[in-house]
């Protein structure tokens, strides 16, 4: 059984999800989605910019588990900033899903007119569309950019996040707001130094585990709430075992100290706005 973590609006969100980023809509998707309910994951996390919301709704529908047992999550795309646009997108989202409601839904990337976007979302949770709000790739120069204009707290913030890259200053600001983080490339995006650690080593031959179960329970262990993708059965399940045992206080020192503050992505770098528009045109084919 996979944990839940409680966010602050009382909402309750498996600790362990199933994310489908370039995973092909091509019947792809569906099966992925398909085998991870199968073997056990009850929070899906998908999003506009990934192209395949209309097969995790389609799996959702057709594995015949009722809809309040699975946590959906999608996203916001940056094209529908703004609030007409933004309530545009999030009706389109779920036409796709085939849903009457998404658990969380998220703010993609934060550049552009976030206020007006956030607006219709705070909008669309007060009527039941969406159960909690979120944002995501939120710096703290970010956060502090578009806070004033947040009315209902983020829930959660979804960033990149693994033993090389902790988010320490970020939690800071956001761990007295108990806004949750949710980390995309858990597993490091299967950097092979990480897994090589000395470290994670020794933990994976003391707990009988491998190495992205040491990860992944480290991540669990400081509250973070993980979204490993991997479409083998094997990995999926193996990915979600990792309650049956807890790393010391020590170790998790040791974990920590793996952080180099920094990840592959930096959100604060100039012209990623421009870059990401240019390469997610979520309208091509309207």
């Amino acid at each position: 059984m996979v944990e839940t973590i409680k966010l602050n609006d009382g909402n309750e969100i498996p600790a362990v999800g199933f994310g489908v980023f370039l995973i092909p809509a091509d019947g792809s998707t569906y099966k992925a989605v398909m085998n991870a309910l199968k073997v056990g994951y009850r929070h899906i996390d998908t999003a506009v910019a990934y192209f395949n919301e209309a097969e995790v709704g389609r799996a959702i529908k057709d594995s015949g588990i009722p809809r309040d047992e699975i946590f959906v999550t999608s996203k916001l795309w940056l094209q529908d900033y703004g609030y007409e646009p933004a309530k545009k997108g999030i009706a389109t989202s779920l036409k796709k899903l085939g849903l009457d409601y998404i658990d969380l839904y998220l703010i993609h990337q934060p550049y552009g007119d976030v206020p007006g976007a956030w607006k219709a979302m705070e909008e669309a949770q007060k009527a039941g569309q969406l159960k909690s709000i979120g944002i995501s790739n939120a710096t703290p120069k970010i956060w502090n950019q578009f806070k004033d204009s947040f009315n209902v707290i983020p829930a959660v913030n979804q960033v990149e996040y693994n033993p090389y890259s902790q988010q320490k200053q970020l939690r800071k600001i956001l761990d007295p707001l108990d806004v949750k983080l949710e980390a995309w490339g858990p597993l490091g995006q299967g950097n092979t130094d990480l897994f090589a650690e000395p470290i994670i080593k020794q933990l994976s031959e003391k707990y009988h585990k491998d190495a992205g179960q040491i990860i992944l329970r480290f991540e669990n262990q400081e509250g973070v709430i993980v979204l490993p993708k991997s479409t083998h059965e094997s990995r999926m399940i193996s990915n979600k075992d990792i309650f049956d045992f807890e790393l010391t206080e020590d170790e998790m020192e040791q974990m920590r100290s793996l952080d180099k503050g920094h990840g592959s992505h930096n959100p604060d770098d100039p012209g990623v706005e421009q870059m990401l528009l240019s390469a997610f045109d979520v309208h091509a084919n309207d």
